[in-house]
């Protein structure tokens, strides 16, 4: 029997018998109800993918039936009617009909409209799907916490993300703390309404009033067209305002007025309007410091501080550092086409060792250069370089063995080990690809992204 169920809502029983016969014979599974609550009920109980149901019912009509069942689930609703017109079928729409339908059927185009609304079901479950996939992937649940304090982080946040309260996230750079903004919006009630993040540090005071609250046309010299600005692109959803402590007094202002009125005004505007957005904030920085010094306002500090949340840095949650760690090869591995088949205990170690004074995000930039640098598949202790200190070269290595300099990006490193490689093999793009165990197609691509003369 088909996987494909369709429901069919008609008082009219030769009419129903009809319905039932064609669309049997086009492999789809059929219940017919001859009642609207009927209906209704059978949608509660057994499901359907697609709805047919009459306008005119004997207990309540088929826009009722349409607004209820959509209420249960996400099903496309096609109304049927042999009263068509404008009117009936501009108000089918407007209140959530998929499509309608005028009677007498004609059996070709009930195939043509149950095919689209099937494919439109299809599509709205694969979004729902990514939808909960993405949600998954910024859940606290995921997190690395094998340390009391970072434990103590998640069941903050989780209590937290079943409230609309205002938040403010403290801790170092690279301590993750857009990670925890993700998760009070992926673990709450606004998972499925936006999350925009806007850095307050990068732009001018200006740009980022325009930024955050839009503009109108005209307002500004380049402002050609009315724009909207993150807390409208926000709306129903999550705003975070990353390093807030760098917000300029005008904008702090306005910042003030939004949380105390929950309305906003563009820039030029004239009017304001009402917004329905979470705001999280997060901060490097000593705030109350900056308050004492006049560069932030107190007030706005209190509303934007309803609920802290403080990041420990790495090297007080030094449980994490391994699993991290772990994860982060993991990662490198599949990011970069690299095979780790050994690791030293001791390369576990120094990095236990160490205080990590660009936390997580240096811990997987290191991991990373680890991964992409390793000889022999094995990730090497005396190899690791920690605080931009160069590794020492292996015990043997030829002279002119690969080092990092202090400093060095990612991409730099790259760069080096892929020119150094084509060297060592007079720019033989095969050879080059066999000891790196990438895709000659992969090494002509980076020949070609970083310029090298090959």
């Amino acid at each position: 029997m088909s996987s494909v169920r369709i429901l069919i809502v008609e008082d009219d029983a030769d009419h129903g018998r009809s319905l039932q016969e064609a669309i049997s014979d086009l492999g789809y599974e059929v219940e017919v109800a001859a009642r609207g609550e009927a209906g209704i009920e059978a949608f509660r109980a057994r499901g359907a993918d697609v709805v047919l149901t009459d306008l005119v019912l004997p207990d309540v009509d088929g826009i009722a039936v349409m607004q209820r069942i959509r209420a249960l689930g996400a099903a496309p609703v096609i109304l049927m009617t042999a009263y068509a017109s404008i009117d009936t079928s501009v108000r089918a729409i407007r209140e959530g009909a998929y499509d309608y339908l005028q009677k007498p059927l004609d059996i070709d185009e009930l195939q043509t409209k149950l095919e689209r609304a099937l494919e439109a079901a299809r599509l709205r479950r694969q979004v729902e799907q990514l939808s909960a996939e993405v949600r998954g992937k910024w859940s606290a649940h995921g997190w690395v916490a094998e340390s009391p304090v970072m434990r103590e982080v998640v069941r903050q946040t989780l209590a937290l993300a079943d409230t609309n309260a205002t938040v403010l996230i403290r801790g170092a750079s690279g301590t993750g703390k857009e990670l925890v903004a993700r998760a009070l919006h992926a673990d709450g009630p606004r998972a499925n309404g936006p999350f925009v993040a806007v850095n307050c540090a990068a732009f001018a005071e200006s740009l980022l009033e325009s930024e955050l609250f839009g503009h109108e046309k005209g307002s500004f010299t380049g402002a050609v067209t009315r724009r909207a600005g993150a807390f409208e692109r926000a709306e129903g959803g999550t705003l975070f305002l990353d390093e807030i402590g760098d917000a300029p007094p005008a904008v702090q202002v306005k910042l003030l007025r939004v949380l105390e009125d929950r309305e906003i005004m563009r820039v030029g505007g004239q009017k304001s309007f009402r917004v329905d957005v979470r705001l999280v904030s997060a901060t490097n920085r000593d705030l109350d410091e900056r308050v004492a010094s006049g560069k932030f306002r107190q007030d706005l500090l209190y509303r934007l501080a309803v609920v802290s949340i403080v990041l420990p840095p790495l090297r007080e949650r030094r449980e994490d550092i391994r699993p991290l760690a772990e994860r982060f090869i993991a990662q490198a591995q599949k990011e970069h086409g690299r095979r780790i088949r050994a690791v030293e205990p001791e390369w576990f170690a120094r990095l236990e060792a160490y205080d990590w004074p660009g936390n997580i995000r240096e811990l997987r930039n290191t991991i990373e250069a680890a991964v992409v640098t390793a000889p022999d598949e094995v990730l090497q202790a005396e190899r690791l370089a920690l605080g931009g200190v160069a590794p020492a070269a292996a015990p043997g290595a030829p002279k002119g063995a690969l080092t990092i300099p202090a400093g060095a990006t990612f991409a730099e490193i790259e760069k080096k080990v892929l020119g150094d490689v084509l060297r060592r093999h007079e720019g033989n793009r095969s050879l080059t690809a066999a000891e790196l165990g990438l895709s000659r197609r992969t090494i002509q691509r980076k020949i070609q992204e970083y310029d090298l003369p090959y």
